[in-house]
Order: C-alpha cells, then structure tokens, then sequence
C-alpha cells in the first residue's frame, strides 16, 4: 500500500510539474479539444503570488536564494468530491484553472482519456521543443584548442 502511494505521487508530482511549465497556449489547445469540461466548485479561485527561487552552489552545495518568481495557485472540487490543485508559472488565472481539473480529472477514472488526449501530447510537444533548442545551442558551440609551439 505504501509503494502503492508512493509511486501515485510520484506520477502525480510528473503531471503537476509538467502542467506547471508548459506554455499556456500549448495546454490551452489540448484542453480545448478535451471530449468533456466537468463542472466543478471552487474551494480557492486562482489568485497570483510570488514564491522564492531556491538554488544550490554547483547542484549540491549550500542553498541561496535566486529570486522571486510570479505563480497563480487555485483549488476546486469535481461534483463526484475529487480535489484537484493548480499552481502555474506566471499570471494566467484560466491555466491555473485548467492545471487544476487536469489534476482532479487525472484521479478519476477518466485518467486514462486525460492522459492519452492532454498530458502526452503535451510532453511530447515539450520535449521537442527542448531537443530543439538544445540543437540550437550545440550549433553555437565552440571547439577550444591549444597548438604546441615547437619551442625548448
């Protein structure tokens, strides 16, 4: 049972982060084209914050802070008492809402259709424009060398 949850949060934290990065208008497009928008109560309608950037000196040394960063946060309540969280990068309070049913949706039975219509289409997007911005880069990377000079 223990494992059990473990890995339900796992993939829970994948989905949630995923819908936290992805460009508004990318999700937005696949949540558009979703079958079905459930009705839904708001338990906290999205409202923007700011959250401090933490980082790590070389990935494992002591901690500072970056910086601030702008999230909008909401939670609501599908009819059938699922609770579904939202908390987006920037200022859209509609991506906020949309990551929120994503996330409730997500842990239900129609988990499933969600996945298949809405998430892997929108990994798939994601990790392509990440290979292509990093064949961007590698097209700018420059070689280094030194030449011996013959000289004693």
């Amino acid at each position: 049972m223990a494992d059990q949850t473990k890995i339900l949060n796992a993939e829970r934290q994948d989905w949630m982060g995923l819908l936290a990065r992805a460009p508004e208008s990318a999700l937005m497009t696949l949540w558009d084209r979703y079958e079905t928008h459930p009705s839904f109560e708001w338990l906290r309608s999205p409202e923007i914050g700011g959250v401090m950037v933490r980082g790590r000196a070389g990935g494992t040394g002591d901690r500072f802070n970056l910086g601030e960063m702008t999230v909008t946060r909401c939670s609501l309540m599908l009819q059938d008492g699922t609770v579904g969280h939202g908390y987006v990068q920037g200022r859209s309070k509609p991506k906020a809402e949309v990551a929120a049913l994503i996330d409730a949706l997500m842990q239900t039975p129609a988990a499933g259709t969600v996945h298949d219509q809405v998430i892997a289409p929108l990994k798939e997007q994601m990790e392509a424009d990440k290979t292509g911005r990093a064949s961007k880069a590698a097209a700018t990377k420059v070689e280094f060398f030194t030449m011996v000079r013959g000289e004693d």
